[in-house]
């Protein structure tokens, strides 16, 4: 069953690679959504799939940018089915 997952990242995650990154593990989990840097410093992540694979991509991310995290907020919802793809935003 997908589902859909809002997600915001603080701490050291602009300028670090964090939204490519992001973006290729998404693409490599046939994940759908979008990620952006906020103006706040913060990163935004909204997207959707297999529960089990978003969790698997939290834990990629959260993996490779142990030292640059400081907090993330996790919200869990029915998946839309609005995304073809997954992109960065700007």
């Amino acid at each position: 069953m997908n589902k859909r997952l809002h997600a915001y990242y603080s701490g050291s995650v602009h300028g670090v690679g964090f939204r490519y990154t992001a973006e290729r593990a998404a693409l490599s989990l046939n994940i759908t959504g979008w990620i952006k840097n906020m103006a706040d410093g913060r990163v935004e992540l909204l997207c959707e799939g297999e529960e089990g694979i978003l969790k698997e991509f939290t834990q990629k991310i959260d993996t490779i940018f142990k030292g640059y995290i400081k907090n993330s907020e996790f919200e869990w919802g029915k998946a839309t089915d609005e995304f073809n793809g997954f992109d960065i935003r700007f």
